[in-house]
């Protein structure tokens, strides 16, 4: 009889791409038993298309004292043969307490029975630390691929591109590189006739705006794009520059190469964008982005990312 297995990894976004590669090997693991991902709701229609997962189920975290969701995902853990904790939070060690007996749990909680206790579990590359959470589970991991679910999404842009990520978490200003900055960058990919294409949620707009204002030539794609079409879209870009948050890993994970800056407010060796071509991905570090100059930024597209783009246009049949 089939087992019944759940993943949990609620995001966010950087986080959920980043975890591909485990769910695949989960998957591959156990090809023939019924697996579900236990998500947060803006993900599921993405988690929907993939080819891992049975079932998505939805779990938003509301405060502790929701019993009702509480009695939801006691009805879903009980369910369950086999949990895959990659979320591995303070609110994923409370659950691991809603299981019935015998439920076999790979997770940082001592209590598992497939106990994750790499003391430098927390200082891992995300990709490390979960592959090595497999390991100690007992799985192999898969090699990263691209996944060939998204790479024809949409939508198709006639002319080359490059993408700029503008924004970044609202309750994280200090990861935010200024957007005139990025209107600067904006204007130099036009002079090397590659189009400037801006992506994020609709709250990033104005930031869009003011690239727009000074490169009329930029393509606002801002909140007009679903998750799945906007993979499909990096997939075909030359490039992706922007600030350390979710779409430079969907671009990594879609073999996109990446220009990632990063301030002090997060590590770039826990969590750097990795692509899936070795050397495709590079970080500019600066504790305080308001102090990065353009021409800094300008230099290493010059020397690495021009280059690069060029490859991938010849590649693409551009060249």
């Amino acid at each position: 009889m089939p087992q019944k297995i759940l993943i949990i990894r609620h995001g966010a976004l950087g986080d959920l791409f980043q975890a591909f590669g485990a769910f695949a090997s989960i998957r591959h693991a156990f090809p023939h038993d019924h697996v579900t991902l236990l998500t947060a709701s803006p993900y599921h229609d993405l988690a929907s298309c993939c080819p891992w997962f049975d079932a998505i189920a939805t779990d938003d975290r509301p405060p502790f004292t929701n019993l009702r969701h509480w009695l939801k995902i006691r009805h879903i853990l009980r369910q369950m043969d086999m949990v895959f904790d990659l979320q591995n939070s303070g609110r994923t060690a409370r659950y691991f307490h809603l299981v019935r007996p015998g439920t076999v749990w790979s997770g940082q909680n001592r209590r598992a029975s497939l106990p994750h206790l790499n003391p430098q579990a927390r200082q891992m590359h995300t990709l490390v630390r979960q592959a090595d959470q497999l390991r100690a589970a007992g799985l192999p991991s898969l090699p990263r691929t691209v996944p060939e679910f998204l790479k024809n999404r949409g939508p198709y842009l006639p002319a080359p591109y490059a993408v700029l990520v503008p924004g970044a978490a609202p309750h994280r200003p200090a990861k935010r590189w200024p957007a005139l900055h990025f209107a600067t960058l904006a204007q130099a990919l036009d002079t090397w006739g590659c189009q400037p294409v801006i992506i994020g949620s609709t709250a990033d707009r104005p930031l869009a705006d003011i690239i727009c204002s000074r490169v009329p030539q930029a393509l606002d794609l801002t909140g007009r794009t679903d998750l799945p079409a906007l993979a499909g879209l990096l997939h075909r870009a030359l490039l992706c520059i922007g600030n350390d948050t979710g779409p430079l890993h969907m671009a990594a994970t879609m073999d996109c190469p990446t220009l990632t800056l990063f301030s002090a407010d997060s590590d770039p060796r826990r969590c750097a964008p990795l692509s899936i071509t070795p050397g495709q991905s590079r970080v500019l570090d600066c504790p305080d982005l308001s102090t990065l100059h353009p021409e800094r930024v300008l230099r290493l597209l010059e020397d690495w990312g021009r280059p690069l783009m060029q490859a991938r246009l010849t590649l693409q049949g551009h060249g």
